[in-house]
């Protein structure tokens, strides 16, 4: 327990050594999305302390053909909390301390940067923070990776102006130049990019504005409607719908400062063994009595897909009407 003491006391120096000292050039971060670096001591980290944590990072991704965690991580002890290991863009300290108290700190060691900090008197304290903060712990990191990586992809994107469907409806969406234009009639945007053994499918239209209560139950109509008419599959009379036997997850949140619809699914192919995973942001745009929505879905059969949704999520979160 001394060792641990001691360990998050060099912590919080370090921390609170960088908060007074904004001034100096930090190094760029390194690391892959939906990557964390965990700080604790091997023996938290085999108890239920790291079970605890464990339970949140590592929880499933909703709407996955397979079962994919929210974070990858790399565990290491305060002692291996090295240079190189500082540069990574998101860090968990994890620890018994005096001081008790869960922090979230920007931009210590490297730019851009989270470190989250959750420090306990006793195992109990940090089971409870763990526990408090749960939701806080996956979107501090998630909507961190969203950001950096939009500002990567989106850096050469395809002009709005010289896009019919963008135009038509009145919004603006960020889409790199490395997918490739399929279809815009002007009703209907598709861009495609492909990846190994497969690709990564970016669509976009309007929909007239049902009755309130039913627009969750309207969301797969909707997409076997367009994919009826839209996407084709390989084959005479084939075409993408919403997987039947998967129902879709649905929440709702907010898009360019609007009511929407988080939905996370499966898709298939009618008529043939095409199938992937999908996520549709239906939003609900009052002023123009019609719903706007922006859908990303991957075809990869046979290698994991939460990095690849990932990228889809962070160019359809780009939307603005």
């Amino acid at each position: 327990m001394r060792t641990i003491l001691i360990s998050t006391f060099i912590f919080i120096t370090l921390l609170s050594c960088n908060d007074k000292n904004k001034d100096i050039t930090l190094q760029e971060s390194a690391g892959r999305i939906n990557h964390v670096v965990l700080v604790m001591e091997n023996d938290l980290w085999k108890g239920v302390v790291g079970d605890s944590i464990r339970d949140i990072i590592a929880s499933p991704i909703l709407g996955l053909p397979q079962e994919e965690t929210q974070f990858s991580i790399s565990q290491i002890t305060p002692k291996t909390f090295s240079r190189l290991f500082q540069k990574n863009r998101n860090i968990i300290l994890i620890g018994i301390s005096e001081k008790e108290g869960y922090f979230v700190k920007k931009d210590i060691f490297a730019r851009p940067q989270i470190t989250l900090n959750i420090l306990g008197k006793d195992i109990n304290s940090l089971l409870q923070l763990i526990h408090e903060h749960k939701e806080d712990i996956i979107s501090t990191f998630k909507d961190s990776d969203l950001k950096v990586y939009q500002k990567k992809i989106t850096k050469k994107h395809y002009n709005i102006d010289s896009i019919k469907t963008l135009k038509k409806l009145g919004i603006q969406l960020k889409v790199p130049n490395t997918y490739a234009l399929v279809d815009d009639t002007s009703d209907f945007l598709w861009f495609r990019q492909d990846i190994p053994k497969g690709s990564m499918n970016i669509i976009a239209y309007a929909l007239p504005l049902p009755e309130k209560d039913s627009i969750v139950n309207h969301i797969s109509e909707a997409r076997n409607m367009i994919g009826k008419k839209y996407i084709p599959g390989q084959f005479e009379d084939t075409y993408m719908i919403t997987e039947a036997a998967f129902t879709p997850f649905t929440r709702e949140t907010k898009i360019s400062g609007k009511k929407a619809y988080e939905t996370r699914g499966k898709w298939e192919v009618k008529g043939d063994f095409m199938a992937g995973p999908f996520l549709n942001y239906t939003v609900v745009d009052n002023t123009n009595n019609r719903l706007i929505v922006v859908e990303g879905f991957t075809f990869a059969p046979s290698v994991k897909k939460r990095d690849y949704m990932f990228e889809l999520e962070a160019i359809l979160k780009t939307l603005k009407i």
